[in-house]
């Protein structure tokens, strides 16, 4: 990850800006470093010469609604007015994207299909990344930010300004850091519980994290089966898995498995699953079929995000 700026932002001010109807005019902003805004119809010289209320008078001659003519005179004022320590954002192509602006307002006199009626130079790109590097996809920042998208009009400000200052920042939110550390602190303890499981416990703790994941067992649990413990089937898609149980095991184990089962035709995907591996375990780097190692914080993950935690604790207990 790159580290973008040395110091964290703090603007004075946050505003959304809607690029366009439908994102028309996102292409001329965010490819060329702009910040556009305006039809032709908004007052450029009064906005210049911070006549606000001729302003006004121009939006209520166009025959707008008073409240209407209100809106846009605060959308012409902060456009116009805003200084260099505002931070502007906007939503395009799946992504939060920010950026500050120069102060002066070039004035192109009519918009057209591709841009604004006028725009200001952004300071350096519109960058859809924190400062850390990390993207700032949609679908990871809370509704709270995302909701002010839907907003009708083009320019608003922020009522979530401190969350997307410190989305930007790279700064996780307090609460989410806390629940990280208590997410981790549960998952070492987990992990502790599960090495200590007498191997049949084990074996049923494997069955139910498949039964939980979807897959229906269509073998007996353990058994004599001579390479494999447990052979499970997607019910939606009929796909079957070899899993095989090791309370303990080397990479010699582990590579003698795969191999078997790449010699097998029973099942589309292997699954290796071991509590207490002797070293680390590497998994094949180029399996005919998918292969899977579930060791470690890894499998006891998958006992925490399948809801098997209390079972386990009582098993334990």
């Amino acid at each position: 990850m790159t580290n973008l700026a040395a110091e964290p932002l703090n603007p004075a001010h946050v505003r959304y800006i809607k690029l366009g109807a439908g994102g028309a005019w996102e292409a001329s902003a965010l490819d060329h470093g702009r910040l556009e805004w305006g039809s032709s119809n908004d007052p450029h010289e009064a906005a210049v010469a911070a006549d606000w209320e001729g302003a006004r008078a121009a939006y209520l001659a166009q025959r707008r609604a008073a409240g209407t003519a209100t809106g846009y005179v605060r959308e012409l004022r902060d456009f116009y007015t805003l200084g260099a320590d505002t931070l502007w954002i906007t939503f395009a192509r799946d992504h939060l994207w920010w950026a500050f602006a120069e102060p002066e307002v070039i004035f192109r006199g009519q918009q057209s299909e591709g841009h604004a009626s006028r725009y200001r130079r952004t300071i350096g790109i519109w960058r859809n990344t924190d400062l850390l590097g990390r993207p700032l996809a949609m679908t990871e920042l809370s509704t709270k930010l995302t909701k002010v998208a839907s907003y009708q009009q083009t320019m608003c400000s922020v009522e979530a300004a401190q969350y997307a200052v410190r989305r930007i920042n790279g700064i996780e939110e307090p609460a989410v850091a806390l629940a990280k550390a208590h997410y981790a602190d549960l998952v070492g303890s987990i992990e502790a519980i599960v090495r200590q499981l007498h191997w049949a416990d084990f074996e049923l703790l494997v069955d139910l994290l498949f039964a939980r994941a979807g897959w229906r067992r269509v073998s007996t649990l353990g058994g004599t089966m001579k390479n494999n413990d447990l052979i499970v089937e997607q019910a939606a898609t009929g796909e079957r898995a070899s899993v095989q149980v090791k309370s303990a095991a080397d990479q010699r184990v582990f590579d003698t498995c795969v191999a078997e089962f790449e010699a097998s035709p029973l099942s589309n995907r292997f699954f290796f699953v071991c509590h207490s591996p002797r070293l680390s375990l590497s998994e094949p780097t180029s399996p005919t079929r998918p292969v899977h190692l579930w060791t470690g914080s890894k499998l006891a993950e998958m006992v925490v995000a399948q809801g098997l935690s209390d079972w386990l604790i009582a098993r334990a207990a």
